[in-house]
């Protein structure tokens, strides 16, 4: 038999994967496969299995899916913490990455190495809650250093010659007081920890909380049993008093440096998303919509799509739109980092976020909310930084067998340190496997990968470059081979008059155009569009046409100041009775070859002049190509326009691979043929045609100009949507990479360094052993490494 139902939670293919593995491990479950788009699961059961089963099993995992029965969705209420509907986005990740994309809909940790989840940066709410977690964090470091200062000084005066503690107290009491300042350090502040390494423990999920968990736990126990009950502990663990050497002060200080590594990864973690809050601080919460001529202040949630909204001098544009009345210019730095304003008229598009020049003007809403330009910023950062590179997976192979090896090197160094160490030989056997525990700890390795990444998307965004996870940005350094479109990729993507020439001395160059910007007014193609307004760039006054007329596949004719006037092709020049001279033709067609368009303009049955029309090529596309090839990247043109306009546009730009009249699922044969080869393709395109290939290639890259279904099947989404952004990307990506492998160098430099130093390999020569606070100390101090040298790509230069 065969069911059908609903499953919620899930918000990636990962999750998607983990239910149907969840589900299929049901002994009753023959076959189940699950669905992310439509939520849905199809299970193939043996018998009927209950409900309830069904959502035992899901709810055991811990990850936040449920199952209903089909079309069922569940109604849930609101956690007593939990925020209101439109504040943040109720979805969690973990910082360090365990589980690739997985998120959860609410706050706890991560079921395999126990941090603290972290919501996503929200579009509406800027208080989040990274940054809240980070607070909570910052407080209680500043609780744990407060009890840890006293108990420090305590353990750090035995140093000083007749210590005027002790003649204030004995020795004894000292050690009581130690202990109760250590219970709010180790009960509330650090108890995390211990919670961590209980479930990495449990699950088998070995991280560095089980180091820290096992080696300032042992220290704190060995302290307390060592107060309560000393007569246990044989004479070579007290001191002269007869005391216990207790290590309230190890256990403290090196859980609240621990504790200082989360503050200082949070507090990094908030500044990878500096950009994108930089970015939502800039979208406006109210607007002024216009209803039949009348102006109200309304909220950004109250704007619908076509509302009529008023954008005055100085502030910020609401919403998605175009222009509908007046022209202005605006600083658009925020989504392409060019500094300079672009001058906007009537139709040309608006984006949220984007500041206003000098004049007002009037906007229709076109998209709104999380359709936005903005919000899809913030969606695909957010999605990006939760991502995990390929490269990580070396990280997390390291550590899942470096944890197991430290544990096992630790009690070596008990064992050895306590049948050949000097007396106490059990407390140096202690000590010693303790700091061996405490400086192996894998926090910087496990934050090599994901720092770097997170600062290099962010980076990208503050530049236009919208990087939709990790893998992109890692496989964009390894391309060999780039295939990109033409129109709207290279060229403009749309016709523009690249000159006007007159046949004779009878009509000059301006009253060509005048008779040819004049007559094209009266219609409506695309071509006629780019005369008129190239006329009007070039200061031309529009003469009254008569008996207008269009031929369709031909040209235009009509009467201009009693001339009979006809604008067209050859065939138009034909059925008008109209000889071009040799000479004039020659001339038409040299522009002809190179792909021009190139109507000619008649006047009383005589051609005097013509106009070239083209796809004019991107000012940056030459110097962008000259670029990737220095790079030794081949450039292969795929264009669906004809070969002597590819041939033209290749020539231009030295290109020597082109393909013309090039189909979509030929563009997609291609990619695939490459792939074969053994290349590494990435795609650059802006249209429809484009996304069959922008799906397949190894990174797909679209122009932020194109279309949505474009840049939905690309990973990489250059705003500004010029060739230019591909070269950024690739600079980008080269220093995130460099940067990364800097930070795996880091981490595995100081354990390959600290272990054998904490195991005491010095002392029989030097005498040299580290103590397990400096042992911490040093743990901690490779992490702010990792971070500091991950920020650094905040600063990297990638024009």
């Amino acid at each position: 038999m065969t069911h059908i139902y609903t499953v919620t939670g899930m918000s990636c293919n990962g999750c998607r994967a983990h239910v149907e593995k969840m589900l299929n491990s049901i002994p009753e479950v023959t076959h189940a496969t699950v669905d992310l788009e439509k939520a849905e699961a199809t299970i193939e059961m043996d018998r009927h299995i209950p409900l309830s089963a069904l959502q035992k099993v899901l709810k055991e995992d811990g990850g936040g899916y449920q199952i209903h029965k089909h079309g069922d969705k569940p109604v849930e209420k609101p956690e007593k913490n939990e925020k209101p509907k439109g504040v943040g986005t109720g979805v969690y990740y973990c910082p360090m990455h365990c589980e690739g994309d997985k998120t959860y809909n609410k706050p706890g940790d991560c079921p395999v190495c126990g941090m603290d989840l972290v919501e996503e940066v929200s579009s509406w709410d800027e208080d989040s809650g990274t940054d809240k977690n980070h607070q909570k964090l910052l407080n209680k470091f500043w609780m744990a250093v407060g009890f840890t200062l006293p108990i420090f000084i305590i353990a750090m005066s035995e140093m000083i010659p007749n210590n005027p503690l002790y003649k204030i107290l004995d020795i004894n009491y000292w050690n009581w007081i130690q202990f109760v300042l250590s219970i709010p350090v180790v009960f509330y502040a650090t108890w995390m920890f211990f919670e961590r390494a209980y479930k990495s423990i449990k699950t088998w999920h070995l991280n560095m909380f089980t180091l820290i968990g096992i080696g300032a736990g042992v220290a704190w126990i060995f302290s307390v049993v060592g107060l309560f009950f000393p007569d246990v502990f044989p004479e070579q663990f007290k001191t002269e008093t007869g005391t216990v050497h207790v290590y309230f002060e190890a256990a403290t200080v090196i859980l609240t440096l621990v504790l200082l590594g989360q503050v200082l990864e949070s507090r990094a973690h908030n500044k990878t998303n500096t950009a994108v809050k930089e970015l939502l601080k800039l979208a406006p919460n109210k607007a002024i919509r216009v209803i039949d001529g009348k102006e109200e202040e309304v909220a950004i949630e109250a704007i619908k799509i076509g509302d009529f909204l008023r954008v005055k001098p100085g502030e910020k544009i609401p919403v998605d739109g175009k222009i509908v009345n007046g022209e202005t210019s605006i600083d658009e730095a925020m989504i392409t980092g060019e500094p300079i304003p672009v001058t906007k008229i009537k139709d040309d598009p608006v984006h949220s976020g984007t500041i206003n020049g000098k004049q007002s003007f009037l906007m229709e809403a076109e998209r709104i909310g999380s359709d936005t330009l903005l919000a899809q910023i913030v969606k695909m950062v957010n999605n990006a930084s939760r991502s995990k590179a390929p490269i990580q997976k070396l990280a997390d192979k390291i550590s899942g067998y470096f944890v197991p090896i430290v544990i096992l090197i630790s009690v070596i160094t008990f064992v050895i340190w306590k049948i050949f160490g000097p007396e106490p030989s059990y407390v140096y056997a202690l000590v010693n496997a303790i700091a061996v525990l405490i400086i192996a700890c894998p926090c910087a390795l496990g934050l090599a990968t994901p720092m770097s990444v997170m600062v290099g998307v962010g980076k990208g965004a503050k530049s236009g470059i919208l990087i939709k996870n990790a893998e992109a940005l890692e496989q964009l350094n390894k391309i060999n081979t780039l295939i990109i479109d033409k129109t709207g990729t290279i060229t403009e993507g749309k016709p523009s008059v690249e000159k006007v020439e007159a046949a004779n001395d009878e009509f000059d160059t301006n009253k060509v155009l005048q008779y040819i910007a004049s007559i094209n007014r009266c219609s409506e193609h695309p071509l006629a569009d780019a005369t008129v307004a190239y006329g009007k760039s070039k200061g031309i006054n529009a003469l009254e046409v008569k008996g207008f007329l269009s031929v369709t596949g031909k040209g235009v004719t009509g009467t201009i100041n009693e001339d009979q006037v006809a604008l067209g092709n050859h065939n138009l020049m034909e059925s008008e009775n109209v000889t071009v001279p040799e000479t004039l033709q020659n001339h038409i067609s040299e522009y002809q070859k190179h792909g021009k368009t190139v109507p000619i303009l008649a006047v009383n049955g005589k051609a005097v002049g013509f106009v070239v029309i083209s796809d004019k090529i991107k000012d940056s596309s030459k110097k962008a190509i000259a670029a990737l090839q220095a790079k030794g990247i081949e450039i292969i043109m795929l264009t669906g326009d004809n070969k002597d306009t590819a041939k033209a546009v290749a020539d231009a730009l030295g290109l020597k691979d082109f393909k013309a009249e090039v189909l979509p699922e030929e563009k997609l044969k291609e990619v695939e043929a490459l792939q074969k080869q053994g290349k590494i393709v990435a795609m650059a395109g802006d249209g429809i045609n484009d996304a069959p290939a922008l799906a397949k290639s190894d990174v797909g890259i679209a122009m932020g100009t194109g279309t949505d279904v474009a840049i939905e099947s690309a990973v990489i989404t250059l705003v500004k949507g010029d060739l230019q952004g591909i070269v950024k990307a690739h600079n980008l990506s080269e220093k995130v990479m460099t940067n990364i492998k800097q930070n795996l160098f880091f981490a595995l430099f100081y354990n390959s360094v600290g272990v054998p130093i904490a195991a005491g390999v010095l002392f029989p020569l030097f005498g040299i052993l580290l103590s397990p606070m400096i042992a911490a100390l040093a743990m901690s101090f490779s992490s702010v490494s990792v971070i500091t040298n991950a920020l650094r790509l905040k600063n990297a230069k990638i024009d």
